[in-house]
């Protein structure tokens, strides 16, 4: 299975239905906390563009936030990405 990494915010309530949508599938996700971890914020824009919770990577490849999870998932693409 592929490596899953996940910017988040413990109180973000698309960040807990995303790791919900990935534990689903068998997923282990690595849970970055950025209020616990400041440090990763500028990681976390640096890498996906963006400032908001959750951005999600499978290995290097962003995929995005909890809408763009979902509707990957949708359209029959995550489950590949998961395989890696």
């Amino acid at each position: 299975m592929a490596t899953v990494t996940m910017y988040s915010k413990g109180w973000c309530p698309y960040c807990t239905r995303a790791r919900g949508l990935l534990a689903g599938k068998g997923a282990t996700v690595e849970v970055i906390d950025i209020e616990a971890r400041p440090d990763q914020r500028a990681v976390m824009i640096e890498r996906s563009g963006r400032s908001t919770v959750p951005q999600i990577f499978i290995g290097e490849r962003h995929l995005g936030g909890c809408d763009d999870l979902y509707h990957l998932d949708a359209a029959g693409g995550l489950d590949p990405l998961l395989v890696g």
